[in-house]
This record gives structure tokens, sequence and C-alpha cells, in this order.
């Protein structure tokens, strides 16, 4: 940042000279350079923004040359005019008062004698300095930026290096003014994007504080620096270059999930993870990405079923149609959501819906909008939606995530026969519990313990009797029912189940014993698909 007139009367060496503004008003124009001289054409000589520092050789004329003097200065562009008095003027006669008044041109009289080689010097010294510290800044932004282009950086991570190198707030929207990515500087997220849409709306692109993303002839997006200060060159350097790696990221990441699908996942991913923990600024945020404000929040996992893709890029695509076909859904239901893509073949969400009217009606209708949009993804086998519980709080439901998942998990384990529109907790109990330990070694040894006489012998005999031991403890040990099913007559049945007991050494009429059996039965249909 250059030097003002002001920064140079304020230097030891020239302050005490006894610096007097005589006229020409402000002193806060820029100096590039100090330049001595007692020539009175000095001017010719002059490049703009200089302050003169003379003795008043060229003021010691007459009226004419003086305004003359003045006046070919100020049009060369001088920053200002310091005169030592005492050589060839002992003060500064009223017309240069004037003249300097009208021309906008600060002329400033010495009382004292000043040694103009240390006012050279010691300006100079500062504006080189300055020089050097700005290449050195332009230096760090370009290997910055460099290393966050070869390291694919998030959006998020670019705007937030741009926003700390500036100490302000930079703001990422796209071109419907939704803010992709954002970091707040001396003030809250949530005031920051108040009103957003409102606020970017007024600012044009020929803005100072703008800075347009995108090839030239496809812009995509804006960059917006969020500040009371005055932009100045080192702020356009940083927000160019920041505009600069963006568009490379664009490139790089265009057969990816979109911008604004990208912003989504990452503002899910900073609320579960802790990252953002303000209620108003996790609000704010969502609300620029499309959220419904004043709403209940229903956290929903989409588990899909689908045969496993050996290539990642088919993988990808395959999600990325889960992704647009669950948000379809959505828009189909007219309610706001936030989506993000999980593991495998899993969708997570963030429904937001009206504080009054029927939870369940409206929440029954979006989820078989998405399933039936869903199912007509290439691949889907089927797919189930699990549902946490409701809250107003969008960072306590960003956390209810993991258990909707968790239920869309054992939902869609679940026999398909009679599919829900969503599953709750309550719908998957005990089979619920039982994924969550599946993998325990001490629980894979109670299921084998409990079932593997059972299991050998229809092996060794070709026999089914496992399937029926499922059926009788489905149907609670209902035999008249259970022979119906079977389709086979009673003393066949009742032949088939003392079998059973013979086999595994029990009475099917104990009722420890059928839950334990009905538990390792599950346990081993858990065990066989999370393995297939």
């Amino acid at each position: 940042m250059l030097l003002s007139v002001a920064d140079v009367l304020a230097i030891p060496v020239v302050r005490a000279g006894q610096p007097e503004l005589v006229g020409g008003g402000s002193l806060d124009r820029p100096v590039r350079w100090v330049h001595v001289s007692e020539l009175s054409d000095v001017a010719k000589l002059l490049v703009g923004r200089e302050l003169i520092l003379t003795t008043g050789q060229a003021l010691s004329n007459d009226d004419a040359a003086t305004v003359e003097y003045l006046e070919s200065l100020a049009a060369a562009g001088v920053s200002g005019l310091v005169v030592e008095l005492g050589t060839y003027v002992k003060e500064l006669s009223p017309i240069v008062a004037r003249t300097a008044d009208r021309l906008n041109l600060p002329v400033v009289a010495l009382a004292q004698v000043v040694r103009f080689v240390e006012v050279t010097e010691a300006v100079h010294r500062v504006i080189v300095a300055d020089q050097y510290a700005e290449l050195e800044f332009a230096r760090t932004v370009h290997e910055t930026f460099t290393a966050l282009s070869v390291r694919r950086a998030a959006l998020a991570e670019i705007v937030k290096t741009a926003a700390g190198m500036l100490d302000a707030s930079v703001v990422l929207e796209d071109l419907t003014h939704r803010v992709l990515a954002s970091t707040a500087r001396h003030t809250a997220t949530s005031t920051l994007l108040e009103h957003w849409e409102t606020t970017s709306r007024l600012l044009p692109d020929h803005d100072a504080n703008v800075v347009p993303v995108g090839p030239h002839t496809q812009r995509w997006g804006r960059l917006i620096l969020r500040s009371s200060r005055v932009p100045n060159a080192r702020a356009r350097m940083v927000l160019e270059r920041a505009a600069q790696t963006l568009t490379l990221h664009r490139m790089v990441e265009r057969d990816r999930f979109g911008l604004h699908r990208q912003a989504q996942t990452g503002f899910i991913d900073d609320m579960i993870t802790g990252r953002l923990t303000d209620e108003r600024d996790a609000v704010a945020l969502a609300a620029t990405l499309g959220l419904a404000r004043r709403s209940r929040y229903i956290p929903l996992a989409i588990d899909v079923a689908a045969p496993v893709e050996s290539d990642p890029v088919a993988q990808q695509r395959r999600t990325a149609a889960i992704l647009d076909a669950a948000t379809h859904g959505v828009g189909l239901a007219r309610v706001t959501a936030l989506a993000a893509p999980d593991h495998g073949n899993r969708v997570n969400m963030i429904l937001a819906l009206s504080r009054t009217g029927d939870l369940d009606g409206t929440l029954t209708v979006v989820c078989n909008g998405m399933l039936g949009e869903i199912r007509r993804v290439s691949g889907v086998e089927r797919a189930v939606v699990g549902v946490g519980a409701e809250s107003d709080s969008l960072l306590d439901t960003a956390r209810e995530l993991a258990q909707a998942a968790h239920v869309a998990e054992v939902a869609l384990a679940l026999s398909s026969s009679s599919p829900r529109p969503y599953y709750r907790s309550g719908d998957v109990r005990l089979r619920g519990l039982l994924s969550l330990i599946r993998d325990e070694p001490g629980v894979q040894r109670f299921a084998e313990t409990e079932l593997s006489a059972l299991l050998r012998h229809d092996i060794r005999q070709a026999t089914d009797l496992t399937r029926t031991l499922r059926h009788f403890l489905d149907l609670a040990g209902n035999k008249t029912e259970l022979a119906k099913r079977l389709n086979i007559s009673r003393p066949t049945l009742y032949d088939r189940l003392s079998r059973i007991e013979r086999i595994l050494d029990v009475d099917l009429d104990d009722g420890e014993t059928r839950t334990s059996l009905h538990t390792a039965l599950l346990i081993r249909d858990l065990t066989i698909t999370g393995t297939s």
C-alpha cells in the first residue's frame, strides 16, 4: 500500500520541519515517489503521484509564473508540493494558497530546514519495502492457490483460504444466487447470509467486490467479498486467483456431482462431524441451499439393493442417478430437502416439512414419490426409506441421520412381501438390534450353537426342517396356520416338529427356547444378507 502525503509529513525528519498545510485540501493522496527539484518546468519530467520537495525557487517569481508552475504540477498529477521556507521565499504568497485550493493540489510549507536526502531515503525505503511485500504477497497467493489446485481442494477450502488471506468474509454463489460455499469473518454466518439473495442481486458484476467464476463464455458463479473496507489491489488479486482455482476445480469435477450437490454434501458432513455447531448459522446456510426455514426437520436414509458395480465410474453414475431420482421425488411432493450420497447406494436426506398438518401423511406422500422415481433407475432392484426422529433443530436432525441409516439398512434386509413407504426404528425392532451386533464373534457363536445341528441334518438328509422351524416361530407356534402355510397334513407337521426337537434337543413349547431359536435365525439371516 502506498504512503499518503499525510504519512510522509508524519515521518520524524519531516515533522521536525514543522509542516503546515497552506492549501489544496486533502492529504490522503497516495505518493508513488519523492522528487527533489527547483526547476520551474519539472512537470515535463514527471509521470504522476510524485511528492515534490523544493526550497521554492520556482515560487520566487511573479504571480503569473507561480500560478503557471502550480498548474503544470497539477496537470502532471503530482500528489503534493512541499516547500522549505527561507532560502528563496520567506513565506508563501496568498496566490499560492488560492491556486492550490482551486487545483486541489496540497501545498505544504516547512518552517524549519529539512535534509531532503533524509526525506527521500526514508520514504523510498518504505516504498521499496512495500513493493517487496507486495511481490512476496503475490508469490504467496500464487503458490497457495496452485497447491489447492494440484490437490483438488474442495470449494469450501478454496473460499476459506481466500477469506483467511483477506481477513474478510467471502461467499461463492451460483448464477441463481444460491450459496455454494462461504466463510464468515468478524461476523456470524447467519448474519452474513441473512437475506442473501436480496443482497446479492443488488451487487452488479462490475462491483469491485465481485469476481465472476468460470470461463468467460461459460460463467457459472460469482465470488463476493463482504467487507466494510475499500477493496484494494490485494483483495482483487486474491479473489481473481481464487476464482481461477474454482474454475479449474469445476473443470476437473464436471463429471462428478454438480456444485450445488457438492455444497449440500459438504454442509451435511459439517453438521454430522461437529465442524458446524451454531444452530442459527446452520439454518442460514441451509436456507441458502434451498431448505425451508421455520420447519420441522426429518432425517431420512434411502438404501438401495442393486448389483455391485466393479467399475467405480459406473457406480458413481448410479449413485448420482439415485440421488437425482430422490431429489425429483421430493420436488414432486412440493417440499424441500438437502441430500447427500453416502457409501454404496445410500442417500442421506434432511427433509423440511411444515410444522402444522399431518406429518405421517405428508411423509408417506414424499417417500412414495421418491421410491417411485428411484425404482426407475437402471439396476435398482429394491429401495427402502429409513426415518429418524423429527426435530425443530437442524443440527439435532443431522445427528439422527446415523439412526435413519441404521433403520434403512435393517429394513432392506426384511422381507419385501409387504413393503412400506418408510420404516422407523419401531418397525425393525429386534432385527435392528441384532444388525448392530451381528458381526460380533460371540453373537455368531450363539447362532451357530443354536442351529448348527439342524443345519447339518438338512444338508445330510436333503430336508428343509430349518424352513419349517422358521415358519413355526414366525407364526408364534400356531400349528394350524403353519400346516396351511406349508400345505401339509397336521400329522406330517407334528412329525417334523418332533424331529426338530430331537435334533436340537429342545422343547418347542418353551417360550425362552422359541425366543432363543428365533433370535438365532434372525442373526443368520442378517449375516447372510450382509455378506451377499
